[in-house]
């Protein structure tokens, strides 16, 4: 089988290559440890409204997924004939010449082991190279790397290849990412919430109340972007937690960069919606809602959401549930990650639901830490959370649900949601090949 993948990387690569240097689009390169698909998403939303864009199709962003976003296809999995019809649309592209091929790539570019980022930018080398977070991720993604100055290595090689005519997007308040300028041949903007940031957030308000109108929550973030001695306001509809603001400000800087001003990237940025799975707001049954944060999970991604949850003021006697499962590729930091999040959950809400054998140590880390263990329940698999869920929760309520793709927390947002019809537009991971897993 990995001989087989081989031969099909190889034969993308070239493809792809072929490509890009007949067409020459901008390539915006996009990494970090956390914030890399929001990240895409935004900067893709202010530059759609005067460029032709192409973001990666899917959650396509590995040596496989980017050639596949630079044809302009789908995976054909396991089917030979659709491979065909890939080559074939790829051999069209170089042969012919397509007037409507995309002006810029926004591409995320992830990482599972050392030398996938050196991979990928020498297939697609970047005009502009982005990195979300690092060390203000956690210890995230150490299975392959060992410890996160390996990481830190793997995803400065996003901006190392850049040429001086280039630019390098780093993010300010990561304490492995802003030094990572000294790096870099290419000119560097920094985005942050510090004022030494070249384009910086302030007056940072996160939605403190649910509200429901017609069935539809009220809610988003709201914070003004500075740059150059101006300041204007930004409105994220619909969008929880103060990280989704470092997706805006990253955009802000790729727009900076393409002689966008201020005003026209907060008329842009109006659109953005936040990818599934990640802190989306759904109207759950029995008149409840779901934070539905279940695309993956990490100790500092955790903390983040459930610091959401516990900003937000619900009416009456209704009942906060932190629903969170296995976080997976922590290596040594397994246990003490775990019991970080589950030390902080009686803060956050009132009940807490764990699902996977990691969970348990959510679980007993809830309990040593004040949580009443008749709030406390854990569940082996998503499907036995789900089932409990439903017949629990009450009218009012709110559930938070993340965790790692590993134990699939979007099942049990599936289970819980007003509109299960909506799933495969709202919910991660519900594409075939997903759903026969």
């Amino acid at each position: 089988m990995n001989f087989f993948r081989k031969i099909l990387e190889k034969k993308l690569r070239i493809l792809a290559r072929a490509i890009l240097k007949k067409y020459h689009p901008d390539i915006i390169g996009i990494t970090g440890s956390v914030g890399k698909t929001s990240t895409k998403e935004a900067i893709y939303t202010v530059l759609k409204s005067k460029f032709t864009v192409r973001k990666n199709i899917k959650n396509y962003n590995n040596e496989i997924g980017v050639p596949l976003t630079i044809i302009g296809s789908e995976s054909g999995n396991k089917s030979i004939f659709s491979w065909m019809l890939i080559f074939l649309k790829a051999a069209g592209l170089i042969l012919f010449k397509d007037g409507r091929y995309p002006k810029i790539l926004v591409i995320e570019m992830g990482a599972d082991r050392p030398g996938d980022i050196a991979y990928l930018v020498k297939m697609a080398p970047c005009k502009i190279g982005v990195i979300t977070a690092i060390g203000s991720a956690g210890p995230v993604h150490l299975e392959f790397f060992g410890k996160v100055e390996n990481v830190v290595k793997e995803k400065s090689e996003i901006i190392r290849h850049l040429a001086p005519e280039g630019f390098a997007l780093l993010n300010h308040d990561d304490q492995y990412v802003h030094p990572l300028k000294e790096k870099t041949k290419a000119k560097v903007i920094s985005f942050g919430f510090s004022k030494e940031a070249d384009i910086w957030a302030s007056e940072l308000v996160v939605s403190e109340r649910l509200k429901m109108e017609n069935s539809q929550p009220i809610s988003g973030i709201s914070f003004k972007i500075n740059y150059g001695g101006n300041m204007v306001p930004i409105f994220l509809p619909g969008v929880l937690g103060r990280h989704q603001a470092y997706a805006a400000l990253a955009a802000a800087a790729v727009g900076v960069i393409y002689n966008f001003n201020l005003v026209e990237v907060a008329e842009s940025l109006k659109e953005f919606k936040s990818p599934p799975g990640r802190m989306n707001l759904i109207p759950g049954i029995k008149n409840t809602m779901i934070i539905d944060d279940s695309y993956n999970s990490s100790p500092v991604a955790a903390l983040a959401a459930l610091q959401v949850l516990a900003s937000i003021n619900l009416a009456g006697a209704h009942n906060k549930y932190a629903v969170l499962g296995d976080m997976s590729e922590l290596g040594s930091y397994t246990e003490k990650g775990h019991a970080e999040v589950g030390q902080y959950v009686a803060r956050a809400a009132d009940v807490l639901i764990t699902v996977g054998e990691k969970g348990k140590m959510i679980a007993e880390a809830a309990r040593q830490h004040s949580m009443l263990s008749d709030r406390v329940f854990e569940f082996a698999d998503s499907q036995e959370a789900g089932l409990f869920l439903q017949e629990r929760i009450e009218e009012g309520d709110l559930i938070l649900v993340k965790g790692s793709q590993s134990v699939r927390m979007e099942k049990i947002v599936k289970e819980l949601m007003a509109e299960p019809l909506k799933a495969k537009q709202l919910l991660v991971r519900q594409d075939e090949a997903w759903q026969n897993k």
